[in-house]
């Protein structure tokens, strides 16, 4: 069986407010594979970005164990931080800059020499249709070109885990079209490992390889698209929509705009 690149044991997370303590993360349980697209899903509140938050090292959990690529997240932050690459919702591109400039300022914070960064802008835009873009500012680009570009940003240090946040929220069908295929060949080509978050669960249902489904802070399902289609579902037929519904009775939280026909 293919190694755990992530292993999380009682993960939890409790934050202090003034009406008290609440836990949006009680305690999950997961494993995923190397080179495995996993599909994390989850109505709103269900503790899905809190979890990602912590797997990423951006937020500290005040319970249970993890690791990634083998660092522990409470001993070696900077480890899990080497070994991961983290695309959020809103991105982080400044639109002041050319999408070479950002390319290569990305590389120099992974500490790669001038020249290699450069080398590596190259590379990165090459693998994800940018070259021609490379000299515009990134406030020009496309919603698409945008997100392609915050993939790209991800991957210059070539990390082993790929943290997907919603990646394709807004985007219209052939921009969403277009990632779902460069987040396969990253699995195929590269064997990169992807964690991936999102309300669409058509999208849930053509790329992932297995699905984790959170509920109330916990993990409440976890299988292929077909195997908690045919338990949960009732009928391979079943859409994951009426999986889904049927494991958490309720559906995923709106996702911002959907996908409009340009």
């Amino acid at each position: 069986m293919t190694a755990a690149v992530i292993s999380a044991a009682g993960l939890a997370r409790t934050f202090r407010t003034r009406r008290g303590p609440v836990e949006a993360v009680r305690g999950v349980d997961l494993t995923v594979r190397e080179g495995e697209i996993l599909g994390f899903l989850g109505p709103n509140g269900a503790g899905k970005t809190t979890t990602l938050r912590m797997l990423t090292t951006l937020l500290a959990p005040t319970g249970g164990t993890a690791t990634v690529a083998g660092c522990d997240l409470a001993t070696d932050p900077v480890g899990v931080r080497r070994a991961s690459g983290y695309v959020a919702q809103s991105g982080g591109v400044d639109g002041q800059i050319t999408v070479r400039e950002e390319l290569v300022t990305q590389g120099r914070m992974y500490h790669l020499p001038k020249k290699r960064a450069a080398e590596r802008a190259e590379e990165l835009a090459a693998d994800l249709d940018l070259t021609a873009l490379l000299g515009r500012r990134t406030a020009a680009l496309s919603g698409g070109q945008r997100r392609r570009l915050d993939i790209a940003m991800a991957l210059a240090h070539r990390p082993r885990v790929l943290f997907l946040d919603e990646p394709t929220t807004g985007l219209d069908p052939g921009s969403r079209a277009d990632l779902w295929d460069l987040v396969r060949r990253l699995r195929d080509e590269q064997g990169t490992t992807v964690f991936l978050t999102t309300h669409y669960l058509d999208e849930a249902d053509a790329l992932s390889d297995r699905l984790v489904v959170v509920d109330r802070g916990v993990v409440v399902a976890e299988g292929t698209p077909s195997a908690l289609k045919l338990e949960y579902g009732g009928s391979l037929d079943a859409t994951l929509q009426d999986t889904f519904l049927a494991l958490t009775g309720r559906g995923p939280a709106p996702a911002g705009p959907a996908p409009v026909a340009v």
